[in-house]
């Protein structure tokens, strides 16, 4: 029998917010993996944990990651926790849990605390469909050019971000996006300050100018898709779209498939492929 390696979700702030069934398996399992053991040990005090912790993350050499795989194969369980929130979602755990399940060693999800779902479930807009882009790069060209390229993304945009760099952030985003974009700026979840910020980028930029406090902390920004539907459709992708359509299917199905792809306005498609028609003669 091998034993089992626990991916255990822990408070991001809240003590209150830790489950019963992850204090159990911190309690039974043989051994925590911890991103920083002295943090953790604050946990473990307040909840009575007396397992062994040893220290692991991304960075750790192959010795650690060799020596946890050597202790589930002996049948021994080992759990893994970050700092704070669900391991691997921007902490540690991804060379050890696909490490590990590459052996074929069974792996169980603790779910629980998690800044990512905890800020779009309360930002109020659209979460049916969304991308995490992590940190941002911490020089301005590169993160300009990491903003850049899902500038035109139709799902909601989100990302965690320093707070040391949350002005530049919010500059870069309003020169990307435009100063109309609407963002929700999720600071300290669940913990005494927890606050959200919700506006067009150019307000929201305003107010955390005005008060230092929430240049503080740790922060999650929810940032509004691109909508194609507000766009003037006769951009390079939906002239390709059309161009391709048009060679196999009348003019008025062609914008409508267009459309259909794009979520741009049927008429002025109608418009545009008419144009294109026109030019090819």
């Amino acid at each position: 029998m091998t034993g089992v390696l626990y991916v255990v979700a822990t408070p991001i702030g809240n003590m209150g917010d830790m489950s019963p069934r992850a204090i159990d398996v911190l309690k039974v399992v043989d051994l925590v993996a911890a991103e920083d053991t002295r943090h953790s040990s604050r946990l473990f005090s307040h909840f009575g944990i007396k397992t062994p912790m040893v220290s692991y993350h991304d960075h750790s050499d192959n010795k650690q990651i060799c020596t946890i795989l050597d202790m589930l194969l002996s049948g021994k369980s080992v759990a893994l926790i970050s700092d704070a929130g669900t391991p691997l979602i921007s902490d540690p755990g991804y060379r050890l849990v696909k490490t590990i399940r590459k052996k074929g060693l069974k792996i169980v999800p603790i779910p629980g605390s998690c800044a990512l779902i905890a800020a779009i479930s309360a930002s109020g807009l659209s979460s049916d469909r969304f991308i995490f882009e992590g940190f941002l790069p911490a020089k301005s060209s590169a993160r300009i050019s990491k903003l850049k390229s899902v500038a035109e993304e139709f799902r909601t945009l989100m990302f965690y971000e320093a707070p040391h760099r949350i002005l530049e952030t919010l500059t870069d985003m309003m020169g990307v996006f435009g100063e109309g974009r609407q963002v929700v700026l999720a600071r300290e979840l669940t913990k005494t300050y927890e606050t959200f910020l919700s506006g067009p980028l150019s307000e929201v930029l305003v107010q955390v100018k005005a008060d230092d406090n929430q240049q503080k902390g740790e922060i999650v920004l929810v940032v509004e898709g691109s909508s194609l539907s507000e766009k003037d459709p006769d951009d390079v992708e939906a002239k390709r779209i059309l161009s391709i359509l048009l060679e196999d299917v009348p003019l008025k199905q062609a914008a409508l498939l267009a459309a259909k792809i794009t979520g741009a306005q049927k008429n002025l498609l109608y418009k545009l492929a008419l144009s294109l028609k026109e030019q090819v003669g």
